[in-house]
This record gives C-alpha cells, sequence and structure tokens, in this order.
C-alpha cells in the first residue's frame, strides 16, 4: 500500500485531491495537514511514500518546509503559480498540478509517479528538489533551533561563516545552524546585499564598516557590530565590484 499525504491550506484543494484519491485502492491517505509546520511533522512520523504539497502556503513554504525535512519523500506539487510549475516541467524532476486541478491531469500525474516508484531513489530525488529550489532568490532562511522552527528574515543576517557540514547564520538574536552549503547560499541570496569574500564567509554588504589590508593579498573587515570576518584576494575583487571601488 503506497502512504500518501496531502498538504495544503486550502481546505477545497485537500478534499478535490482526496476525493481523486478515492479511485485508487493502492493509495492510502495517511493524514491531511493545512500547513507546513504540520506536514513536517506528519512527513517526520510517518515516511509516506507520496506527498501531494502546496507551494504557496502562510507561514512556510513549501520548498521552505522541504529544508527542514531529514529525508525528502517524492513528491507532486500543486500550486495556482505557472511561474512555478514552468521551473518544473522544464527540469522534468517531479510533477507538478496547476490548480484548479483536473482528473485527467491528476490522472497522468498518478500514472508518472507508479512508473517512476521503484526506480526513484532518495538521493537523486533530493539533489533534483535541491536544484529547483537553489533558483529562488532567498528572502528568508528557515532553520530548526533545537525544536523549534525559526524563520530568518534575510535583512537581520550579519553574515554566513562556513562551519564543518554547516553554515552558522550570524544575526543579532544570536547565531543558528543550517546543514546547507556555501555554494547553496551564494547561488540563492541576492548578490546585491550578499558578497563571497572568502571561502568561509559570506558578508551582508550593508553590514560591513571598514575593510583593513591584513597581509599581501588578503584583507579583514570589521561589521557595524564589531564583529571581523577574513575577505581573500578574489573575494576582494568581488567586493570591489559590488560596492564600487
Amino acid at each position: 500500500m503506497i502512504k500518501a499525504i496531502i498538504i495544503d491550506d486550502e481546505p477545497l484543494a485537500r478534499l478535490i485531491i482526496a476525493d481523486y484519491l478515492k479511485e485508487y485502492d493502492d493509495i492510502s491517505v495517511i493524514t491531511e495537514c493545512s500547513d507546513g509546520f504540520e506536514g513536517a511533522k506528519a512527513i517526520q512520523q510517518h515516511d509516506p511514500d507520496l506527498v501531494f504539497l502546496d507551494i504557496q502556503m502562510p507561514k512556510l513554504t513549501g520548498f521552505e518546509m522541504l529544508e527542514l525535512l531529514d529525508k525528502i519523500p517524492n513528491v507532486i506539487f500543486t500550486t495556482a503559480f505557472d511561474e512555478f510549475a514552468i521551473k518544473a516541467f522544464e527540469k522534468s524532476a517531479i510533477d507538478y498540478l496547476l490548480k484548479p486541478i483536473s482528473k485527467d491531469r491528476f490522472e497522468q500525474a498518478i500514472i508518472k509517479f507508479k512508473n517512476n516508484y521503484n526506480t526513484l531513489s532518495a538521493p537523486t530525488n533530493t539533489d533534483k528538489l535541491n536544484s529547483i529550489m537553489e533558483e529562488e532568490i532567498l528572502e528568508r532562511i528557515v532553520v530548526k533551533n533545537g525544536t523549534q522552527i525559526k524563520i530568518i528574515p534575510v535583512q537581520q543576517i550579519s553574515h554566513l561563516e562556513a562551519y564543518d557540514d554547516y553554515v552558522k547564520i550570524h544575526t543579532k538574536e544570536g547565531v543558528f545552524l543550517k546543514n546547507k552549503t556555501m555554494t547553496s547560499f551564494e547561488k540563492q541570496l541576492d548578490p546585491k546585499q550578499f558578497v563571497r569574500v572568502h571561502r568561509s564567509f559570506i558578508a551582508k554588504v550593508d553590514q560591513l564598516a571598514k575593510i583593513e589590508l591584513l597581509e599581501k593579498e588578503s584583507y579583514i573587515a570589521t561589521l557595524i557590530n564589531g564583529e571581523k570576518i577574513n575577505i581573500s584576494k578574489s573575494g576582494y575583487a568581488r567586493l570591489k565590484q559590488i560596492i564600487g571601488l
């Protein structure tokens, strides 16, 4: 039996999907969730084979919710906005259903899922999802803080720092860890606001107070909050280009 979870903030959308699924004897709806917080908990608890996931939801978007998961399941996204679907179709990574969802289109998505179900691997599916998510400019970052979920607007960040397999996100409220690479953040953060100044640091440009020569071809920056970060030769060149030095 294929275990499915429906995650959508619209009751009517959940009702339609659940109604369509009644025709498939081999698919069982384990639970329905109305937001990303509930969805993340349900996925961790039930380990579903298939998730129907809305992208535009309050509190957490569908993409943000996926970032909180240790293991990403097979996902069929549902959305009312063509711009998201177009990107997915171009990548052919997973299926998207545009709202309002027709029965015929829903059936096509189920057939596609079943045809690939036995060949889909978690790492491949995760990589494809990450490649889609990395195309979006971040406006906020969602992190796990113990048992709590913290939403950090990018405007609150002073800088980011590499930390083994994690990234330290430095803010006025403290430092938060995110299991993500510096390269991913470099791709997703607005390049007009954030610059990779060193292999270990990404700086928010408006938080730089002073830049000094440390030694030949390397520099050190003092931030408005008094913290210091290293700047490499290539990082300094990128920084000069952005701030017009």
